[in-house]
């Protein structure tokens, strides 16, 4: 189809987001490019730049479009038990969007789904107890313990994994291998290769939360945690 076709949409940034969001789950963030997203919505590639300067800016506006689909918890319980939620439905929604931990982690885009969000979570801190200061550092220690989690789970845990092994073998390989070490130099390693090594992704996820919310809670009154 010709550029510019009477029967071609015009371009907005709302469907070039669209655009890059379908190449995105199609070829991953490596796969991303200007020129590919181009294609996607019938342009040019030189059409993209009347909406964004580069590539930089495109993920900029891929960031907000992942949060779209962020749903806050309900207000109910007390704030751990509300911001236990939001890391879960934060996790399970960078988990279910192709490399979308790769795109938002260290990135300040605030569009509009970001800043309800934010206002969201600070609403709920400063409700709780939490001082101005420690609300917007909390907001912030939030994501970005999800988001690391999350790039860790989805990096390959070792050579074997990229060539097809299962990380559950991968694991029970390494427990192996700790049990089987000298116990007079690693006991340690020995005595906990089970610990090491049995637990799943939901359940360190879990362990670290709650840790993470042992540390906020210590901020606010005793009478508030």
């Amino acid at each position: 189809m010709p550029e510019n076709d009477d029967t071609t949409p015009p371009l907005t940034r709302d469907a070039l987001t669209q655009a890059a969001l379908r190449v995105l789950e199609r070829d991953g963030l490596d796969g991303l490019s200007m020129r590919k997203v181009a294609a996607e919505v019938g342009v040019k590639a030189a059409s993209l730049y009347w909406h964004v300067r580069n590539k930089q800016e495109l993920l900029d506006l891929l960031t907000d479009a992942v949060m779209a689909s962020a749903e806050p918890p309900p207000r109910e319980g007390g704030w751990r038990e509300q911001f236990h939620a939001y890391c879960w439905r934060y996790r399970r929604l960078l988990l279910d969007k192709r490399d979308a931990a790769k795109i938002v982690s260290g990135r300040l885009s605030p569009g509009p789904h970001l800043l309800g969000l934010m206002e969201d979570q600070l609403d709920r801190l400063r409700a709780a107890g939490f001082s101005d200061a420690d609300a917007a550092m909390a907001t912030y220690l939030l994501g970005a313990f999800v988001q690391g989690f999350v790039l860790q789970e989805q990096s390959p845990i070792s050579a074997a994994e990229v060539l097809g092994t299962s990380r559950r073998d991968i694991a029970d390989a390494a427990g192996d291998r700790f049990r089987a070490l000298p116990a007079d130099t690693f006991p340690n390693l020995v005595a906990l290769a089970d610990d090491l090594t049995e637990p799943d992704m939901d359940t360190r996820f879990e362990f670290c939360v709650q840790r993470v919310l042992d540390g906020l809670a210590t901020l606010l009154p005793a009478e508030q945690r």
